[in-house]
């Protein structure tokens, strides 16, 4: 049995072009085609090399090239080898221009790009997830940024709001009782970040959460005198791991979460300062 070859052409990685062939393909006898996908096309001359091979044998070529130059040398070509060629993206970005005013970027691989980015989030909020809270130290080393301060300082949310800007984070609750783990030392101080609150605003959030739990306010965790100990405790450990530190007590989560990425991206200054 003969096999027929449709070559899917791309300037990128060519996985559209080859999805749109194998999905013709199966509306025909699928066994009698062979998808050969030709990536990366960047010059003319790759295009005649596969016309080339393609004339008089029946075969189709189709692209998903963005460049307005290679679609055209495609059009010249089939016509030379007398090969039959389908322009899978040319159409449809000629369709919304119009419809749209808007002019395409015509830059290859931009989908690919999203994809990326895409799974990057994923696994940023995955690392996020497993590494809340102290649950698992060993993800500390791993982590682009190491969130650490006492209970309700933000801890959680900021680092799933992070994690939404692909950057992976592990947070650790500090308790005087409760020694941090050896991981924190391991870090670079820039990257970790000490989170404090104004001690009487944390008083406020504590006992609100302890009401919503139906609990009385009078406990321990929202006790004034706990409070203090617990953040003179963590600016201790904060000074001792000479990391920066942001004071949340006033600012949205957004704020707090671009002032950590600024204070990342430069690298902080050693010593424990404030912002």
């Amino acid at each position: 049995m003969q096999q027929e070859i449709i070559y899917a052409l791309s300037d990128s990685i060519g996985e559209t072009a080859e999805l749109v062939a194998r999905a013709t393909a199966s509306q025909f006898d699928l066994s009698r085609f062979d998808i050969v996908r030709v990536p990366y096309i960047n010059s003319v001359r790759q295009i005649e090399e596969v016309l080339e091979a393609a004339a008089g044998t029946g075969s189709v070529v189709c692209h998903t090239l963005v460049s307005p130059q290679l679609r055209a040398a495609v059009v010249e070509l089939a016509k030379t080898y007398g090969v039959h060629t389908i322009d899978i993206m040319g159409p449809m970005m000629q369709a919304v221009q119009q419809a749209t005013s808007l002019a395409p970027k015509l830059k290859p691989g931009l989908m690919h790009k999203l994809d990326q980015e895409y799974f990057r989030r994923v696994e940023a909020v995955e690392f996020a997830v497993k590494y809340d809270d102290g649950k698992n130290p060993w993800g500390i080393p791993k982590a682009d940024i190491v969130l650490i301060g006492v209970s309700r300082t933000s801890k959680t949310p900021l680092s799933m709001y992070l994690a939404h800007k692909r950057v992976k984070v592990a947070n650790v609750p500090l308790v005087p009782e409760v020694p941090p783990p050896q991981e924190l030392y391991q870090v670079p101080p820039h990257r970790i970040v000490g989170l404090v609150i104004n001690p009487y605003k944390l008083n406020e959030i504590r006992a609100e959460r302890l009401r919503t739990m139906g609990l009385g306010s009078d406990a321990s965790y929202a006790n004034i005198d706990r409070i203090t100990e617990e953040l003179e405790h963590a600016k201790s450990l904060m000074r001792k791991l000479q990391c920066p530190i942001i004071d949340v007590s006033n600012k949205a989560i957004e704020e707090t979460a671009n002032k950590i990425l600024e204070i990342v991206q430069k690298g902080a200054p050693k010593g424990g300062q404030n912002e």
